[in-house]
């Protein structure tokens, strides 16, 4: 296998457990001071790009959303160089407009969890990340074409929340919900997009719908069952997408504002920062520590 960098990430959610057509690969371990990631990181070559593959919920789905080792994910692969990410996800619909089978590319997020890791930092090192808008546009757009070419229908804008599960809401938060203004829901794209940020990654998400949650009248309440049989069918458009998406990916730069987060988001003077956590963090603050 070439050394050729590796800055293109794909965190494959549920029904998506690896990328066709992915050859020369190898499996790492890629160990991290918040512990490992969900499973190893498949790296190989798709269409002559280099491409990470990351399981969020393990091989054979054994991890909660809640028990999802989030900074592990995203240090891991951040260390091997990637720089963007491509998550995709399953959710629900909370919107007439939006049918079971469509797929949405959020532009805002709702953090609606409880018992989860959020940041890198603490412990001796403040830095307040700016979230206004969560996803890194450039790279959601060319999610959203990608999708469009592979033949379906995409939604380019919404706002995702993200509850901590792993329960299915009841009738009277999915309306709640609805009430609020959200389109989609989900259990794990936070926090990932925020450690992304802080990890200086561009990131989106793919999100395909399989559900209209509890709140429809006509329609079945979601279930297990009923989320696979559409993510099955989903899975082929995933897969195309993906493949125009990383070959659309290695051919544009990377001109958004993501890669400098940080810049002003330290707020800790240097001289007091623990030097253990220098060390642990250095592939986020190094640039900005010299």
């Amino acid at each position: 296998m070439d050394e050729q960098s590796i800055r293109i990430g794909v965190i494959g959610g549920s029904g998506l457990y690896d990328i066709d057509g992915l050859s020369e690969t190898q499996e790492l371990n890629v160990p991290t001071p918040f512990g490992m990631p969900s499973a190893r990181i498949v790296v190989g070559t798709l269409d002559s790009v280099r491409v990470a593959f990351l399981a969020r919920h393990g091989y054979g789905h054994h991890i909660t959303p809640g028990e999802l080792n989030s900074r592990a994910n995203i240090l891991a692969l951040k260390t091997l160089g990637v720089e963007q990410i491509i998550a995709i996800s399953a959710c629900g619909s909370l919107r007439n407009q939006i049918h079971p089978g469509d797929v949405v590319v959020p532009d805002q997020l709702f953090d609606f969890t409880k018992n989860r890791e959020y940041s890198f930092f603490g412990r001796g090192l403040v830095a307040h990340i700016g979230v206004a808008d969560p996803f890194c546009s450039r790279l959601s757009s060319l999610i959203a074409g990608a999708v469009r070419e592979a033949g379906s229908t995409v939604h380019d804008a919404g706002c995702y929340i993200t509850i901590e599960g792993p329960r299915f809401s009841t009738k009277a938060e999915s309306s709640a919900y609805r009430s609020w203004g959200m389109d989609i829901i989900g259990m794990t794209t936070a926090p990932e997009a925020f450690l992304a940020r802080e990890a200086e990654m561009c990131y989106a998400v793919m999100a395909h719908v399989t559900d209209y949650d509890v709140w429809h009248e006509t329609e079945d309440p979601v279930s297990v069952s009923g989320v696979l049989e559409t993510l099955a069918k989903n899975t082929r458009l995933a897969q195309d997408a993906l493949r125009i998406l990383v070959r659309d990916l290695a051919s544009s730069g990377r001109d958004c504002e993501c890669d400098t987060a940080l810049a002003a988001a330290l707020i800790t003077d240097p001289a007091v920062i623990p030097q253990h956590l220098k060390n642990e963090l250095h592939p986020l603050i190094g640039k900005y520590l010299k």
